[in-house]
């Protein structure tokens, strides 16, 4: 039941993404940095665990898991350390997505040459 949760969590929030590319004059940078956000706003509610427990790594592939996890992060070390915990806290949990991003474009950069 797990993986059907994960298809139809991770399908909706393609769903919706797909409706706005196509429905607004918003860019997919612009819907990327919505869904971001609305990730941050579901976890400062705590409703972002629950779809979590719902569908498993479903819920932690989509862009809005990255807003979760910027947040969360951020939230624990600011009730550790301080308001200085939350700028730290922030790149604890994504660190390693953000190094491996900029790690693979950077070796795919010379293996594929852009067009003009």
């Amino acid at each position: 039941m797990i993986y059907l949760n994960a298809f139809l969590f991770t399908g909706t929030v393609c769903l919706i993404g797909q409706l706005i590319l196509d429905n607004t004059k918003l860019t997919p940078g612009h819907i990327t940095v919505i869904f971001v956000v609305i990730g941050t706003f579901l976890d400062i509610f705590n409703i972002y665990d629950k779809f979590i427990l719902w569908a498993g790594g479903g819920a932690l592939v989509p862009i809005t898991s990255f807003g979760h996890l910027l947040i969360h992060g951020g939230m624990e070390m600011a009730s550790n350390i301080g308001y200085m915990g939350l700028m730290m806290g922030m790149f604890n949990l994504t660190a390693s997505g953000i190094t491996s991003a900029i790690v693979f474009s950077f070796i795919l950069s010379f293996l594929f040459q852009p067009k003009d």
